[in-house]
């Protein structure tokens, strides 16, 4: 081997990554130890970024195209190396090329549940999941925060890497949004094109990256405030509260034991009638009738064929022991529905109450007002 083989050895002449995987986000170029001659050609193919490294600085920094390395495009490792008469001897530098194409269908999720703060139900736990869509904008900030010195930096490495921290950032943007746990649990697509822009300023600052697509796939709340949810949306469906309070109030009657057919038609006619006396009362339901006798104004009920019932009245059972302050848990069990169906009542104002802290309060006007509603 003549001399001038042996130097063609030495130096690079053409420096490219020709790129087969669909899950490499960075390579470094392996130089073998040679060193990079002047107008050694650069060749960048399309979504492909290349970057200088000289003694752990940065250098500059090619998009695609075909360059030819001279003092005249490599301001910043001239300055580096600190030549004084331009780029005429070989040099050594570190060249990574940098993946800029868009990477779908990554997936997110929480590992634990998240902590919400709703206007309707308080503090709620939450999880959710999902896949991002993303590409790498800013190839210093990656090669830094991100892939490091790493020789071939891949998907795998990168989710691995990337999960949580996105799921953090996921969880800062939906406590900024402040979005209710209905509208996060019914509006999806709306929900992650809204948390888009709050996610992408953090991401590309700490990461260089930017989040193109995000997708909530599911948010899995509590089987309470599912209950609720779902309760609430019976109720719609309903209409009117209080024919939906007399129905609740009809099929507990009818799941009664009593003794036989006549035994539930005598129930379920009870229940009626209590119901129309609490809600046409002149007086309202718990205020005051006078001066009944002890024991109050009986409601009389046919129970079978030549027998009466006496049933003491509910303004009566009122005065004698309920407070003036009633919890959910009392109105519902005066109503005979859900406690569940109570707050959703108080929650859309049908019912007027009082929310101190997570805990609601109703007077026994404001449950006579509905009650005559």
């Amino acid at each position: 081997m003549g001399l001038f083989d042996y130097l063609k050895t030495q130096f690079l002449e053409i420096i490219q990554w020709e790129d087969d995987s669909r899950d490499t986000l960075s390579w470094r170029f392996p130089d073998e130890d040679k060193e990079i001659k002047r107008n050694a050609q650069l060749i960048v193919r399309e979504s492909q970024t290349a970057q200088f490294i000289y003694l752990g600085q940065f250098g500059d920094t090619f998009g695609p195209g075909k360059h030819t390395l001279t003092t005249d495009n490599i301001p910043v490792l001239s300055t580096l190396k600190g030549w004084k008469y331009g780029f005429e001897s070989p040099f050594k530098a570190d060249v990574y090329y940098v993946n800029t194409r868009l990477f779908t269908g990554n997936k997110w999720g929480t590992s634990n549940p998240i902590m919400m703060r709703d206007a309707d139900f308080g503090i709620v736990r939450a999880r959710a999941f999902g896949t991002y869509d993303f590409k790498i904008v800013d190839v210093k900030t990656f090669l830094k925060e991100v892939a490091g010195t790493d020789h071939q930096f891949r998907l795998d490495e990168f989710n691995d890497t990337m999960r949580s921290r996105v799921v953090s950032v996921f969880t800062d943007a939906l406590a900024t949004a402040k979005v209710p746990v209905l509208d996060v649990a019914s509006r999806y697509g709306e929900l992650g094109e809204a948390l888009r822009p709050l996610i992408n300023p953090t991401i590309i600052a700490k990461y260089g990256i930017e989040i193109v697509s995000f997708i909530v796939e599911n948010v899995s709340l509590p089987p309470e405030v599912e209950q609720a949810i779902d309760k609430r949306s019976s109720m719609a469906a309903i209409g009117n509260l209080n024919d939906y309070v007399k129905l609740q109030m009809a099929e507990g009657l009818g799941k009664g034991n009593g003794g036989g057919a006549a035994g539930s038609a005598a129930e379920i006619a009870m229940g009626f009638g209590l119901a129309n006396q609490m809600m046409n009362q002149p007086g309202g339901m718990f205020a005051p009738q006078g001066t009944p006798p002890a024991g109050g104004t009986p409601v009389t009920v046919a129970s079978t064929p030549g027998s009466v019932t006496n049933i003491p009245s509910a303004t009566a059972s009122a005065n004698n022991g309920l407070p003036e302050l009633l919890s959910p848990a009392a109105v519902a069990q005066i109503l005979k529905v859900e406690e569940t169906d109570v707050i959703a009542t108080l929650t859309d104002g049908s019912l007027k109450g009082k929310k101190i802290g997570s805990t609601w309060r109703i007077t026994r006007a404001a449950l006579d007002e509905f009650l005559r509603s």
